[in-house]
């Protein structure tokens, strides 16, 4: 720090009464909690430049986070610096409207600041040295610059949030950085002041394509299923054979500089192997020099005899190269291969001890997919899962898996418990998740089931990163390469169930969640894997935590209701005007429903995920269509038995139990098409003479039953 801003932190204007005051060496994270184990010599102090955040987060995928200063306005730099210290350290320095506490996350410091930056440099441009030369015309003129700037909505809102919450902290800043007293503009709202509302939905994040994530979830369970145990046994070879090497027991004090091997050793080992290798049909381990010529890989075949590489000028390389013993195109390991794809092996060759990192890196991607994407948990709640988070309950038969959530972990003042929580209800997941879980644990030793590097002795990339487990932006270069090597794999074998691209970008961890809503509410029928079916899926998901609405799932799946229902909607109003007719004993009140939604929803936009489901018990949504059969839903006429609980918006019919004399069935020119289709299909069997007279009597009912349904359907009345 300079002895210019050493002398401003002596001579600063007094401070209020209760205000903790930063000096050059105060810690940045004086009264935040920190990781277990943090090195407190190395935490930043009030006067460095870059301020480490990274002790006072506890997710494990979080990326490094840091403050730079240095881009901030030189003469605003130092009042900058005192705000965000009280952001971080005061107990309550301030709340925003609808902030749930009094504290400012970690996180959201950081998120803040860009924004906060920009703000600074408007007030740095306009001649500002000091918050306190703030005015209210200023801050009038910060709003029409702010509305005629060519910028995202999503921004604008931001700029003026950073400047209420440099208001809301007045109390607790000396004089000289204090705003004006009164609130902003009036304390009017961001959408008042901009003419425009922002959309609250804070998840906005496109789904994945259908076929693309069919296919990716195809070969993620293809791995797990018929891959994973040659990958885990070649990768725990793999492991081993580096642990065995010359090179890592010398890094690792097993054995001592300069220690010579007994006299005869190498000759001794050089010969059993090369014995083994003739026994077993085995070749050498080899690769190609500059010139494309195959020769023996010298270093790898000391890391299997656990010798220095350098003997390759000795006698005993002589033995080598002229023992008659073929050399192999790669460094083969001894696994063999025994999974298969349609009855082949699913490799040609042996996994070499330099794929075999990324073959496990791979199963450890299917793995995520099938576990991230079956749960219906948040990227950071997965990226967080620990061994030993997988149980059965054999009374229940469930799978459940138990973990960590830090949104909306809070404590009893609704500040975030930045540790996370332990969920009260874990989630209860389909046993393909659990098989997933199983080879994780398998495959590695680290007690996070994703750590960012899976083997134990890689050396960190980046050591002021404290998480350890994998950040987001691995995970999308992960599942590109996935997809990559799948691809590949097909257009070799001719295969047509290769991964397409998906064409809204890059595949990403935040995508599975809206994805599976999709597939839930599109799809429920599908098949997910053997006899599994998606239907099946959001069942389980509904039993445990992912059924919660803390975990926003519930709303996830609503959101795509709400879009599924509104273009049936458009389709039923488009077949009425097209004069499509309705029978049943809840026709009127379909076509009323029909008719009044398509007025009142027609072009409506949703602006969070909450109000979707919110919407969705809006009694002209009540239409379902089913079987033959269309419910026009009335709760307290209902026959079948209902899904969900009282109250619930999202609560429907059991379409699949429909009982025939319900009062709440209508019947389109849709349905009636099924319904003659199968009628049709009984006369024949009805007709047949051989037919069993039990089930004659069995089918002559239906045909009789569906005669009179398509009787009644073709009464047309006036207005129908």
């Amino acid at each position: 720090m300079t002895s210019a801003a050493a002398s401003l932190v002596d001579s600063w204007d007094e401070v209020p009464e209760g205000t903790q005051w930063p000096t050059a060496d105060t810690l940045v994270l004086l009264n935040r909690p920190l990781r277990p184990g943090t090195n407190t010599n190395r935490l930043s102090r009030f006067s460095d430049d870059r301020w480490d955040l990274d002790p006072a987060i506890f997710e494990e995928h979080a990326k490094a986070t840091s403050l730079n200063f240095l881009l901030l306005p030189r003469a605003l730099r130092l009042d900058a610096k005192y705000y965000i210290w009280q952001l971080l350290n005061h107990d309550k320095p301030g709340t925003l409207r609808r902030a749930n506490g009094d504290r400012t996350a970690v996180r959201t410091v950081k998120a803040l600041f860009v924004h906060f930056n920009d703000v600074l440099d408007w007030l740095d441009k306009h001649g500002i040295t000091a918050f306190g030369q703030i005015t209210q015309g200023l801050l009038d003129t910060f709003l029409d610059d702010l509305i005629d700037e060519t910028l995202e909505l999503e921004y604008k809102y931001r700029r003026l949030t950073e400047i209420r919450r440099l208001w809301t902290v007045r109390s607790i800043l000396p004089e000289r950085m204090r705003l004006p007293a009164g609130p902003p503009w009036g304390g009017e709202e961001s959408h008042e002041l901009l003419g425009k509302v922002r959309s609250t939905r804070d998840n906005k994040t496109v789904r994945i394509s259908e076929l693309c994530m069919q296919h990716l979830l195809l070969w993620s369970i293809r791995f797990i299923e018929d891959f994973a145990d040659d990958i885990v046994a070649a990768y725990g070879e793999y492991a081993e054979l580096h642990e065995r090497g010359y090179h890592r027991r010398l890094r690792t004090g097993r054995i001592t500089p300069g220690r010579r091997m007994p006299h005869g050793e190498v000759r001794r080992k050089v010969s059993d192997y090369l014995d083994h290798l003739r026994e077993t049909g085995r070749a050498l381990p080899g690769k190609r020099d500059e010139d494309g010529n195959l020769i023996v890989n010298w270093s790898h075949l000391g890391r299997i005899l656990g010798i220095p590489d350098s003997f390759q000028r000795t006698a005993s390389a002589k033995v080598v190269t002229e023992s008659g013993v073929s050399i192999a195109e790669d460094a083969y390991l001894d696994t063999a291969i025994t999974g298969q794809i349609d009855g082949d092996p699913w490799l040609t060759h042996r996994i070499s001890y330099f794929d075999a990192p990324t073959f496990a890196r791979m199963l450890s991607t299917a793995c995520f997919t099938v576990v991230a994407y079956l749960s219906g948990a948040r990227p950071g709640e997965m990226l967080n899962l620990r061994r030993g988070c997988i149980e059965h309950d054999e009374k229940s038969g469930l799978w459940l898996m138990k973990g960590l959530y830090f949104k909306n972990a809070v404590d009893a003042d609704g500040n975030k418990i930045p540790e996370g929580e332990l969920r009260r209800d874990p989630w209860v997941v389909v046993e393909i998740v659990a098989r997933a879980v199983n080879v994780l644990e398998r495959l590695h030793p680290h007690p996070l089931l994703f750590p960012t590097r899976i083997a134990p002795f890689a050396r960190a990339a980046n050591d002021k990163r404290q998480g350890q487990a994998r950040p987001d932006n691995l995970i999308s270069e992960d599942l590109t390469k996935f997809v990559s090597w799948v691809n590949t794999e097909c257009r070799r074998r001719g295969r047509t169930d290769a991964i397409p691209l998906d064409p809204s970008g890059p595949l990403a961890a935040s995508r599975f969640r809206r994805t599976l809503a999709w597939f839930i509410r599109r799809r429920p029928r599908g098949l997910v894997a053997a006899s599994i079916q998606y239907g099946h899926v959001h069942t389980r998901l509904l039993q445990g935590y992912a059924g919660s609405f803390e975990s926003g799932f519930p709303d996830e799946y609503a959101f795509e209701d709400w879009l599924y229902r509104i273009e049936i909607l458009a389709e039923d109003a488009q077949a009425l005007e097209d004069g499509e007719h309705v029978s049943g004993p809840a026709a009127d009140a379909y076509r009323q429903r029909v008719n009044g939604a398509n007025r009142q929803f027609a072009g409506h936009v949703i602006t969070s995920d909450g109000q979707a489901r919110d919407l969705l018990g809006n009694p002209l949504l009540q239409i379902f269509h089913g079987d033959g059969m269309t419910c026009v839903l009335d709760r307290d006429q209902a026959a079948c038995q209902l899904r969900g609980t009282a109250g619930d918006p999202l609560v429907t019919p059991d379409t699949d139990d429909c009982r025939p004399l319900c009062r709440n069935i209508a019947r389109t020119d849709r349905d009636i098409a099924t319904n003659r289709h199968r009628h049709d299909e009984l006369a024949v069997i009805v007709d047949d003479p051989l037919a069993p007279a039990i089930r004659h009597e069995r089918e002559l009912h239906e045909l009789q039953r569906l005669q009179q349904i398509l009787d009644e359907h073709e009464k047309r009345g006036d207005g129908q």
